[in-house]
């Protein structure tokens, strides 16, 4: 090998052997990871920190939540995978000052710790702020659906045990005429006992269906998940997949995350005020602005943001049925606030006739009695006259709208600034996406992702070293 770059000789004692700290760089994340836990007050998150009394000493916190925040940076999320790199990895030797513990003691630490280190995740997200990396103005909201450890054919909503039934209950018809056919021709007599296996297993796999289909309808949402009971099937850009819709709000100056929700309803309808109100409270601030898809939209959580001093902008769906039908929509009627009356296209007042309960909200009704001398009429009703409805608190979206227009980029911002962690995770996380169980560990799951996500993303702003020096003043 003259000519090439040779290594050392293995076989060659050294004098003096190196410290372990000499193999990891100074600006390291690892070092980062090691910092930054050293200074949490482990107890004050949730974390035991009370040795045994008796039996063999446990691992520190600290030291199980290094091993965690390493693995998770380098995307190395399995308990046993962590196990191995303990035992090889030499920045992992560093971290953990060469303990190696076994793969059940770091899976029961992430499973009995999902609270604390959700507070971890937080943590971070505060010394974030701290270095000045948010924008504490305006962040994006939005949700992406994550697979779970349950496979599709393992999960049944009213629609797929429909199916799946008609399909075995086809095929057993298919297999009786087949096994009547022989009986009647009696010219093949190794078919029948194939038929008649076939047709035994066919109704155990119904007996299987129904047993399923009972505990299906007494699901609340009528759905069942065998693998992950927590799992739901959801609709995906066009596809299904069974798994975890995912909040996220970030930021909007760096991408960081400053807050994150798991939860298994598939519609993002209901989740803003929620995730926003954590990020306001992330933020410390008495206002906050809140960009979104129309996928958010819904009067009862718009109107709750306002209450909490949060401005949000927002699209409103075009879901109108007298647009598809070639008749006028309703932003073709103007509301007139001063009179409470709306102005149609006939330049007509429509006036406030009665109020009425629609789903629980408070609705006004408007019509006028013109409408049948009215020469646009079947561009406007196939009815006797066109009613519009009004929420009594209409104002709140009223005003959304207004902040919308006033700024026509939001809607630009949004997608440049929340697809990209998503986008990023979900690289990280490998076509598998979750690897826990149930809805608790699925958000610990998460809030690991979520801690490296930002750690990563952090270094790579302002490097190692002043992060460390940040931590330490």
């Amino acid at each position: 090998m003259s000519g090439f770059i040779e290594g050392e000789d293995r076989s060659q004692a050294t004098l003096f052997p190196e410290r372990i700290d000499d193999y990891v760089a100074e600006d390291s994340p690892v070092r980062v990871v090691d910092v930054f836990i050293d200074d949490l007050k482990i107890s004050g998150l949730g974390f035991r920190t009370v040795p045994n009394a008796i039996g063999r000493p446990s691992y520190h916190p600290k030291v199980m939540l290094k091993l965690y925040v390493y693995g998770y940076l380098n995307r190395v999320q399995s308990s046993r995978r962590l196990e191995r790199e303990a035992q090889r990895n030499v920045e992992l030797m560093w971290l953990t000052g060469r303990l190696a513990p076994d793969f059940k003691t770091i899976a029961d630490f992430r499973k009995d710790n999902g609270e604390a280190i959700s507070l971890v995740c937080r943590e971070f997200v505060m010394l974030c702020r701290k270095l000045g990396l948010l924008n504490n103005t305006l962040v994006a909201i939005d949700g992406s659906k994550f697979k779970a450890v349950n496979n599709r054919d393992k999960n049944f909503t009213r629609a797929k045990m429909k199916r799946r039934l008609a399909a075995v209950e086809e095929s057993v018809d298919r297999y009786l005429a087949q096994l009547t056919e022989v009986d009647a021709t009696e010219t093949d007599d190794d078919k029948g006992p194939v038929l008649e296996k076939k047709i035994a297993a066919l109704k155990e796999e119904m007996a299987r269906l129904k047993k399923c289909e009972v505990r299906m309808l007494e699901a609340p949402d009528k759905q069942l998940s065998l693998t992950d009971p927590d799992a739901r099937s959801m609709t995906s850009r066009g596809t299904g997949l069974v798994g975890y819709n995912v909040q996220s709000a970030v930021d909007s100056q760096h991408h960081l995350i400053i807050a994150h929700e798991v939860t298994n309803v598939g519609s993002d309808r209901s989740q803003l005020t929620t995730v926003a109100k954590q990020a306001k409270a992330v933020l410390e601030r008495d206002t906050l602005e809140v960009v979104a898809d129309r996928g958010y939209y819904n009067s009862d959580e718009i109107r709750a943001c306002e209450q909490a001093g949060i401005d949000t902008y927002l699209p409103k769906p075009k879901t109108s049925g007298n647009k598809a039908k070639g008749l006028f929509d309703r932003s073709a009627f103007k509301y007139i606030d001063a009179d409470d009356e709306y102005e149609c296209p006939a330049e007509q007042r429509l006036t406030h006739r009665t109020t009425t309960i629609d789903k629980g909200k408070k609705m006004k009704r408007y019509w006028t009695s013109v409408c049948s001398s009215c020469t646009i009429k079947d561009q406007c009703t196939t009815g006797k006259e066109r009613r519009v409805s009004r929420w009594v608190h209409a104002d709140v979206l009223d005003r959304a709208q207004a902040r919308l227009d006033k700024k026509p980029d939001a809607m630009r911002i949004r997608r440049a600034t929340v697809e990209h962690p998503f986008g990023t995770l979900k690289s990280w996380m490998g076509a598998t996406h979750f690897q826990m169980k149930t809805l608790p560990r699925v958000s610990t799951e998460m809030s690991l992702h979520v801690l490296a996500y930002n750690m990563k993303r952090a270094i790579n702003l302002l490097g190692s070293k002043e992060i460390m020096a940040a931590i330490r003043t």
